[in-house]
């Protein structure tokens, strides 16, 4: 009888199942080392501790964030159920402010809003995580499932706000610099101004876009954790 029939994983479903318990085991033991190395810094040091930040554990959020776009491939292949579209506005969105925003622009990587913005990250990414790695096999925890749609009520609306700054306290460095800006003339006879991009962003989509992350988790909490899911979970 095959497999299938008898209702035993194939080896191809098992392969993704530790696969995908592996990827999510190793964005955990990346946040945690990121807020780890915060924490002890912060002890130690106090605020001045903030300005060391990027120096101190930003090669570590690279790889976490590099290796976060797997997730939109996950999604195309169907190893996991997400919206490709939500991975890539998520992942792409933090990209854009971590190798762009802070990556490009080193007197950005000295600002206490480095530390706030590393911080709000990885609170988020360590429930997410080990959400995700016991779905892997079907275990599901209350209380991590609790946490898993109710931390971002404070969180994202933080995570927002420090986005924004960043993005803000960019706009003069790229004014100065003019990196990622193409002036006239030039062979494609086309010109951008990255800081005026900045700026259209902050304007006219800072806000929608927050709404738009809001509402999505709101639903998603809605359809988690409401009335009938507990009732049916603790019957």
């Amino acid at each position: 009888m095959q497999a299938e029939e008898l209702g035993w994983p194939t080896k191809r479903e098992s392969l993704k199942k530790v696969y995908l318990f592996l990827y999510n085991l190793w964005q955990f033991v990346g946040f945690i080392y990121v807020i780890s190395v915060m924490s002890t810094r912060y002890l130690r040091d106090g605020p001045e501790s903030m300005e060391g930040t990027y120096e101190a554990v930003g090669w570590m959020m690279h790889l976490c964030l590099m290796t976060q776009f797997l997730e939109v491939l996950h999604s195309l292949t169907g190893y996991t159920k997400g919206s490709v579209f939500e991975a890539i506005v998520q992942v792409g969105g933090r990209g854009i402010i971590f190798f762009c925003l802070i990556e490009g622009e080193e007197r950005m990587q000295t600002k206490p809003v480095i530390f706030y913005l590393f911080l709000v990250w990885s609170l988020i990414e360590l429930v997410r995580y080990p959400y995700y790695l016991l779905r892997v096999y079907d275990v599901e925890l209350s209380f991590i499932t609790w946490l898993r749609y109710t931390i971002w009520i404070p969180l994202y609306p933080l995570g927002f706000i420090f986005e924004g700054v960043v993005i803000l306290r960019d706009i003069p460095y790229f004014d100065e610099t003019g990196k990622y800006s193409v002036a006239l003339p030039n062979k494609w006879n086309f010109a951008f101004h990255f800081p005026t991009l900045l700026r259209c962003y902050l304007l006219f989509f800072f806000f929608p876009a927050m709404y738009k992350m809001m509402n999505h988790m709101y639903h998603q909490r809605i359809k988690k954790l409401g009335p009938t899911s507990w009732k049916k979970k603790f019957a």
